[in-house]
């Protein structure tokens, strides 16, 4: 059995918050694989599911950030898992944004989700990091996490969240780096697909209005042969 847990915080007002990558993920591979209805259970909401005959349980700690573990540590419990059958999902500063890389074991990174999750059920656990960018400067990472994604990360955002929902089954059987790979696959034909298609379906620029000429004198008088040797019109 497979345990994916998404971290984010709870309540409408951090729905698009950069730290609820991981919610937002873990929603997604709910709606793609017709997993069953959210229950509360574990201090969280938890659904069940199924990829080829692998049992599956999706959790979004219902507890803050900083105490997800607590959710993640007693369902893990209840069901018996092992660290290794844990897969957490979550916001990474430390990748440029769209990135994405899978770690199994190690530590933390100043990320208090996983110093919680790490604190309950030890640092063996496997995770999908998702990169969100860095600030530049470290006091104001905190800010960064906690605002929303801007509207031009739409652009990355949605793609990268569909691959990972597409491909999620390859992390049931533990084929974490073919996941990874057919990630980077999947994104590199969108953009080279994007960057393929024909200059008519770009729409084109509109040359700004000239001034209306006041008079045929005007147009031919000093000032304007002036302004045709300098700007060659």
């Amino acid at each position: 059995m497979l345990l994916i847990a998404g971290l984010g915080n709870p309540g409408g007002q951090y729905a698009g918050n950069r730290h609820n990558v991981g919610f937002m993920a873990v929603d997604l591979i709910h709606d793609r694989h017709g997993f069953g209805p959210w229950r509360r259970k574990f201090q969280g909401l938890v659904s069940d599911g199924q990829f080829g005959g692998e049992k599956c349980l999706l959790i979004k700690p219902q507890t803050y950030m900083n105490e997800s573990g607590r959710a993640v540590g007693e369902a893990m419990r209840f069901f018996k898992l092992d660290p290794s059958d844990v897969l957490v999902i979550h916001d990474e500063v430390d990748l440029a944004p769209g990135k994405i890389r899978m770690k199994a074991g190690g530590g933390v990174a100043g990320h208090n989700g996983l110093r919680s999750v790490g604190g309950t059920i030890g640092n063996d656990f496997r995770r999908l990091r998702i990169g969100v960018g860095h600030p530049g400067v470290k006091d104001m990472v905190p800010i960064h996490v906690l605002h929303d994604f801007a509207k031009a990360d739409k652009d990355w955002l949605a793609p990268l969240l569909d691959a990972i929902a597409d491909h999620a089954p390859l992390l049931a059987a533990g084929n974490d780096q073919t996941f990874s790979n057919r990630i980077h696959e999947t994104l590199g034909k969108d953009r080279s697909a994007k960057a393929k298609k024909p200059m008519k379906d770009k729409p084109l620029a509109t040359k700004p209005e000239e001034p209306q000429k006041q008079s045929d004198a005007a147009d031919d008088g000093p000032l304007a042969r002036s302004l045709k040797k300098l700007f060659g019109r």
